[in-house]
């Protein structure tokens, strides 16, 4: 496809069908599908999963691929979800991916620093596993609820962290899945940001924030009122145009995954409206419909 650089797609629930999930959606143009585990793979057939979705992709021409895999658990301190991350290393070969992304983990309520150690026990073998498979691991930047000083999954939300963590495991195969999002609930601006983490970054998700500054010139952000709302690209305040720009730029190759589910307006039944309608408009900010220079 002549934007293969940048696949513009969507996550799926891998326990939840999702070959069936994908067989119904493909054909709004998806280009890329995250397959999302929960934080323990026990009880699930990695072979069979992959197997079933590979199936419906080559039914359709492989016109969409699995951009990578990920589990959302806290393998700092529960070693089935650390077992996870080692699993689904192992297994992204078999979906045709060499991704795989998730959340560092932390040690609960303490501050980030206090887990730099467990960070390095854990990660340091994953690190080696997926460098010896040639897959490279991506943590997701969402401070799930939780700050510097407290919090229950996920310590790598700032770049004070990130620069902390890389530190502790220096491993090429370790990056970040990134999405502006995150940053606008902190309020930070995030097109510098990425242009200083670009070679960092290894997988995107499509997701976009509207920051309510009437709300917090009155009320502050700590006044009890909601300041932002989580958003579907193309509703929110993110320049889509600059952020594709600015990954181009940075030689940045993989996919925007749109992370849904999150929109306070296009949910329930106009879930599916609102992600097609954002699929488009990450297309359009991409460059619209691929047009082939004269030879």
């Amino acid at each position: 496809m002549p934007h293969d650089d940048i696949r513009i797609g969507t996550l799926v629930k891998a326990e939840d069908r999702p070959a069936e999930i994908i067989r119904q959606i493909l054909p709004h143009g998806f280009e890329s599908f995250q397959l999302t585990f929960p934080g323990r793979i026990d009880g699930l057939d990695l072979d069979r999963i992959a197997d079933d979705v590979r199936r419906v992709l080559e039914d359709h021409g492989n016109t969409a691929i699995v951009s990578a895999v990920g589990i959302y658990g806290n393998p700092l301190v529960d070693e089935r979800s650390a077992q996870g991350f080692a699993a689904l290393i192992d297994a992204t070969e078999r979906f045709g991916a060499k991704l795989v992304c998730g959340f560092t983990g932390r040690i609960v309520n303490r501050p980030v620093p206090d887990s730099l150690p467990a960070f390095k026990q854990v990660f340091t073998p994953l690190a080696a596993r997926a460098e010896d498979r040639g897959v490279r691991i991506a943590f997701e930047n969402c401070d799930m609820h939780g700050h510097w000083d407290g919090g229950d999954w996920n310590i790598a939300h700032a770049p004070a962290a990130w620069e902390m963590m890389f530190h502790e495991v220096p491993s090429p195969a370790l990056g970040l899945e990134w999405e502006p999002c995150h940053q606008l609930v902190s309020l930070v601006d995030p097109l510098p940001q990425l242009r200083r983490w670009i070679d960092k970054v290894f997988h995107v998700h499509g997701k976009d924030a509207t920051v309510l500054w009437d709300v917090i010139r009155t009320f502050g952000i700590r006044g009890g009122r909601q300041y932002i709302h989580h958003r579907t690209p193309g509703f929110g305040d993110t320049n889509w145009t600059d952020v594709i720009s600015t990954l181009r730029m940075g030689g940045y190759r993989g996919a925007i995954d749109i992370e849904g589910w999150h929109d306070p307006v296009y949910r329930d039944e106009l879930e599916m409206t609102g992600q097609v309608r954002a699929l488009r408009h990450l297309k359009e900010c991409r460059g619209g419909e691929f047009t082939p220079n004269p030879s």
